[in-house]
């Protein structure tokens, strides 16, 4: 396990401060092209220098015919080439002294016994000047703190705090609009491909010291080291959580694996065992995976299994409650001394058992405030769920029939769903129990993307919330056996 984050292989690439790129040309088209178009629109501040054997400037940047006429030696190389001149190249590289780099081209191991020969030639380059490298066949990396985002697709949504390695090359630029769908984002996510040189569990040590990372995600295809995937784990989840999405365990899967990374998966059952014994939550999806990272990055951990679900519409809570014990979840009975406080706020319509039913206020604060802090002071509840909705077209027409015009009408609905959706984040941040949202809206819904820029866990649907609580549980008593064992 390594001391710090510098000794990282994958610290240079990750955070360099000058790169070379082979690949990148004025052909637009082009992979080398499109993965520098992504590093200047993020707006990395380090120097770029294109290598190009006949352009003397590419996309603005002057080009360099050779690596060994750089005027420095640049941190990283990024080497999108043709297959067969890869080793040469980073050959070249290593006389050049260049120590890292991102090998993005395949055709290595995953397309049989010729391409696996490549590979060793490009392994036996890099090893003999010691530069550590990632891929081949790979997409790169990207860290948003630092504006660096080397791979082909461009990174539009904010910092975050989920660091990712993946096995799948696309996979994490797959992830950019997905994430930023709900105003989330990878703090660093790294694309290993082949793993020829770094691995997963080197990415793992990465992340676990990286200081903008709070959940580490994982998507595994199969797993090389497996004693010491399990020994760093175990070493990493007491500090940070880990959540890994596990594909392969089919035949179907394992095919499209091995055609994929060249490599060999396993039987599920047995990776099942792996990811358990490690301390890592499984996820059984992508949603499901990323669902689990958000509120593990975001909510407090929960001292228990207890659920009280919040709802002002029968259905939602009912589905919520099933939710809940599906997951191993309990819903306990309110306390007599909590239901005397509910009393000011639950109309004779309602309900005060557990879920906890409004039905009606025509306080929204009552409900989105007052009533999540009330139940979470109950010394039965764990944990908070609360259904999600505020219909904007409810607003204007409570509006419209107090005789505001219906442009007034309209922009104060727009200012009120804003205060509205602030002020019930800033509650959910400041809890000390964890309290999740969830809601069949989408983020069309003006107050649920609100909520999501304000940096609310809210689930779509009470499936996704109760099992994302459900994960951060057993979260919670792995760290606590791994650490009574330690």
């Amino acid at each position: 396990m390594i001391d710090s984050i510098r000794d990282s292989a994958l610290y240079k690439i990750a955070n360099p401060e000058s790169i070379a790129i082979f690949g990148a040309s004025n052909k637009y088209t082009a992979m080398g092209t499109g993965i520098l178009s992504s590093i200047m629109q993020m707006g990395f501040e380090g120097r770029i220098y294109p290598v190009h054997p006949k352009e003397a400037v590419v996309q603005g940047h002057k080009a360099y015919s050779s690596v060994l006429d750089l005027p420095e030696t640049p941190d990283l190389a990024i080497i999108v080439l043709p297959t067969l001149v890869v080793p040469e190249v980073v050959d070249e590289c290593g006389q050049k002294g260049i120590g890292h780099a991102i090998v993005v081209s395949g055709g290595f191991s995953e397309v049989g016994d010729d391409g696996a020969t490549l590979e060793k030639r490009l392994k036996d380059a890099a090893a003999r000047h010691k530069i550590r490298f990632l891929g081949p066949n790979c997409i790169g990396v990207v860290n948003t703190h630092l504006k660096f985002n080397a791979t082909f697709l461009p990174c539009e949504h904010p910092p975050g705090f989920i660091g990712m390695a993946s096995q799948s090359g696309s996979f994490i630029t797959q992830m950019f609009d997905y994430l930023g769908r709900y105003s989330l984002g990878f703090s660093t996510g790294f694309s290993v491909g082949n793993e020829a040189s770094i691995d997963i569990v080197d990415c793992m040590e990465y992340l676990a010291h990286c200081p903008d990372t709070r959940v580490i995600g994982l998507y595994i295809e199969s797993i090389r080291r497996g004693r010491k995937f399990i020994d760093t784990a175990r070493r990493i989840m007491p500090q940070k959580p880990i959540v890994a999405y596990y594909v392969g365990g089919t035949e179907a899967g394992g095919r499209a694996g091995l055609s994929h990374t060249g490599a060999l998966a396993g039987e599920d059952r047995i990776y099942d065992g792996v990811l358990k014994q490690s301390g890592v939550i499984r996820a059984h999806s992508i949603e499901e995976l990323f669902d689990i990272c958000w509120c593990l990055g975001t909510c407090p951990l929960p001292k228990g299994n207890r659920v009280v679900v919040q709802t002002h519409s029968g259905g939602p809570g009912a589905v919520a409650a099933d939710a809940c014990s599906r997951n191993g979840l309990e819903l306990p009975a309110i306390e007599d001394g909590t239901k005397q406080k509910l009393a000011e706020y639950i109309p004779h319509t309602g309900t005060m058992n557990n879920p906890v039913d409004l039905t009606f206020t025509n306080r929204n604060l009552d409900y989105f405030v007052d009533l999540p802090k009330i139940l979470l002071q109950d010394k039965n509840v764990d944990a908070l769920l609360v259904y999600m909705m505020m219909p904007r077209g409810m607003i204007l027409r409570v509006a419209e029939s107090m005789g505001v015009a219906k442009e007034e009408a309209r922009e104060a609905a727009v200012k009120f769903i804003k205060d509205q959706s602030t002020q019930m984040a800033d509650a959910m941040r400041n809890s000390d129990k964890p309290w999740i949202g969830y809601s069949y809206y989408s983020m069309e819904s003006d107050f649920i993307a609100s909520l999501y820029k304000a940096g609310a866990p809210v689930m779509p649907g009470p499936n996704r919330a109760a099992r994302a609580l459900g994960a951060m549980g057993q979260y919670v008593e792995m760290r606590n056996k791994i650490i009574s064992l330690n």
